[in-house]
């Protein structure tokens, strides 16, 4: 693992109050393409603002600003989903979307919040289940949008999508859950941990084990206080025969969650490990 991608990594995401959502997302292709050249993709995306910016003079409303963007970004550059192979991991990688203009909800959501802020749009991501939103304040109210297409959905189509989520939860009648919860701003740090969580499902379903520890190394340090995912490293460490790590970071879960649910779980494969380490 290239300890220097992963430490401009790290300094890339240590603060929340200075933290480049649109740089840390770049960023994160280098653990599938180390010769990446982060700089040059932003400067992609700052000569697409730049495009962009000629269309816009002071007096241009917020609302005009939006139809502008939208029209640019949908119409004229071609983005949008990638019908024919939604799950590669393609899809995640921004200099990817840029050359293919194609993408993922939160990868395309990411783009569009960089071209928004660069003309003075406030564009918010949300976390919404199962399909990564947009929010767009503006005088006529709030606005919530679809990042493949720019359609403004409505409070109804919201709720429809929400609902098989809050039934497959089990948060339907006395326990349900009102739709504004879900419609709030998440923040960029939440923004890039979903970002790289769609990636480690993408190679866990795929087995693909040196991919996956790329992105869980970049989830460790992104979310330092959550002992899951140092869990999930060292299953992933013990898949690729890491044998060392795998146990430092099993036996570091136990410790500081000595009750969870999968502790005996845990355990057993420190055992199988010990084991291994033995015969060797």
């Amino acid at each position: 693992m290239p300890t220097q991608q992963l430490d401009y990594f790290t300094s890339l995401v240590t603060e929340d109050e200075h933290f480049p959502l649109t740089e840390a997302a770049v960023a994160v292709a280098q653990h599938a393409y180390p010769d990446l050249d982060v700089q040059g993709v932003l400067d992609q995306i700052d000569q697409l603002a730049s495009k962009l910016r000629t269309r816009i003079s002071p007096d241009t409303t917020p609302i005009q600003r939006l139809q502008i963007l939208k029209h640019f970004f949908y119409t004229e550059l071609g983005f949008g989903p990638n019908p024919n192979d939604f799950y590669a991991p393609e899809n995640s990688y921004l200099h990817q979307i840029i050359e293919n203009r194609r993408g993922i909800p939160i990868s395309l959501a990411i783009l569009m919040m960089e071209l928004g802020q660069q003309i003075g749009l406030n564009i918010r991501g949300v976390s919404f289940p199962n399909h990564f939103m947009m929010r767009i304040s503006l005088q006529q109210g709030e606005i919530i949008m679809d990042p493949l297409t720019g359609d403004s959905l409505s409070k109804n189509q919201l709720q429809e999508m929400l609902d098989p989520y809050l039934d497959a939860k089990g948060y339907r009648g006395e326990l349900s859950l009102p739709l504004n919860l879900f419609l709030r701003a998440s923040s960029p740090r939440e923004i890039l941990s979903r970002f790289l969580r769609n990636l480690k499902m993408i190679y866990s379903e795929d087995e693909r084990w040196e991919r996956l520890l790329g992105i869980q190394e970049r989830l460790v340090i992104l979310l330092p206080e959550s002992v899951e995912e140092i869990r999930d490293r060292g299953l992933i460490f013990a898949q690729l025969e890491y044998v060392r790590p795998a146990l430092a970071d099993m036996q570091r879960y136990l410790s500081e969650a000595p009750g969870a649910e999968d502790a005996s779980e845990i355990r057993e494969h420190i055992a199988t490990l010990e084991g291994q380490t033995k015969l060797h």
